[in-house]
């Protein structure tokens, strides 16, 4: 667990990052750096994204599974890396 303390604090030291959230599959957030009402809604609504997204990788290609997805807005740049077990968040802030 030191380990995975270890790299949020290096994730979140970087210039920009506003949060990191890390779920566990079902969805439900393990451990984040945004406050209660925050990580909740993100966790919720990215978690649908990531398996909505798993989902059309699958569709195009069966032998194709989903490594790492990133959306740009104008506010936020949100980073999602699912993993079997876990699905790590990155929101930062793009224009700093």
């Amino acid at each position: 667990m030191a380990d995975v303390e270890e790299t949020i604090k290096r994730i979140q030291s970087q210039k920009g990052v506003v949060g990191v959230i890390v779920m566990d599959s079902e969805g439900r957030p393990v451990r984040s750096t945004l406050d209660q009402e925050t990580t909740t809604q993100h966790a919720a609504l990215l978690q649908q994204l990531s398996d909505k997204a798993k989902n059309v990788i699958r569709e195009l290609d069966p032998s194709n599974d989903l490594t790492f997805l990133r959306l740009r807005s104008k506010k936020h740049e949100i980073m999602i890396a699912p993993d079997k077990d876990y699905l790590l968040v990155v929101i930062q802030n793009p224009t700093t």
